[in-house]
């Protein structure tokens, strides 16, 4: 009877030390806070990737004295980031003589919203106005500095080739580019901005019979690089 009641009483004491432990636990008030993040590069891409189906300059039967003109191209910068623009004209003869008869002149609008269509004709007016008229001698023009044409959309003009323009950088006799990622102004696209480009092409009126039944072309390659210090377009 001892020995049980020795057992009993360990056992109620082991009970009493389990119960004396549960009690003994305590909850605190706690409180956490976390933080996290995270960077996406942005895109910098013009017209989705896809190249201008409109033409530089087209034409047929083209005689000294006369203007022919070119197609309204776009480029849109469909990237999320600014750039800035470079465009080179290059031209070419499938005759080896002097280039410098073609008298190049093109007109460039930039805007956030697509303008009317009397804004893109005003602006070709504004274009004809370099060459003084269709069929007058092309007269020396001052480099148009940026304006605005219309609410939210600006503009500039200019011959191209013409010696000692701002804004222009000289390839060659034949290659200019309009734009050159300094100090661009009007050549620098934020994200979802536009420029409408035409371009208008008159032979002199001096051009002799070595000009009868040559072709002469023109491509446009447009190119953009980001807007901070240092960063260069593609094959530089």
């Amino acid at each position: 009877m001892k020995k049980v009641k020795r057992a009993l009483l360990g056992t109620t004491l082991v009970g009493a030390l389990v119960v004396s432990v549960g009690f003994g636990t305590y909850s605190w008030f706690t409180s956490e806070t976390n933080a996290a993040g995270q960077i996406v590069n942005g895109t910098l891409q013009l017209n989705n990737g896809q190249n201008i189906t409109e033409k530089v300059i087209d034409g047929v039967d083209f005689a000294p004295s006369q203007l022919k003109y070119g197609e309204w191209m776009t480029v849109d910068n469909t990237g999320t980031l600014a750039t800035d623009i470079k465009a080179t004209l290059n031209q070419k003869l499938d005759k080896d003589i002097n280039i410098k008869k073609y008298k190049v002149g093109y007109i460039a609008i930039k805007y956030k919203q697509k303008p009317t269509g009397d804004v893109q004709k005003a602006a070709k007016i504004k274009l004809d106005k370099l060459f003084d008229g269709t069929t007058n001698v092309v007269e020396s023009q001052t480099f148009s500095n940026e304006s605005e044409i219309a609410p939210g959309v600006s503009a500039v003009t200019g011959i191209v080739g013409e010696e000692g323009v701002a804004g222009y950088t000289a390839v060659s006799n034949k290659n200019w580019q309009l734009g050159n990622g300094v100090n661009q102004g009007f050549w620098r696209l934020k994200s979802d901005e536009y420029i409408d480009m035409m371009f208008a092409i008159k032979l002199d009126e001096t051009a002799n019979n070595d000009y009868q039944g040559v072709k002469y072309s023109a491509d446009l390659k447009v190119q953009a690089k980001q807007v901070d210090e240092g960063s260069k377009y593609e094959g530089e």
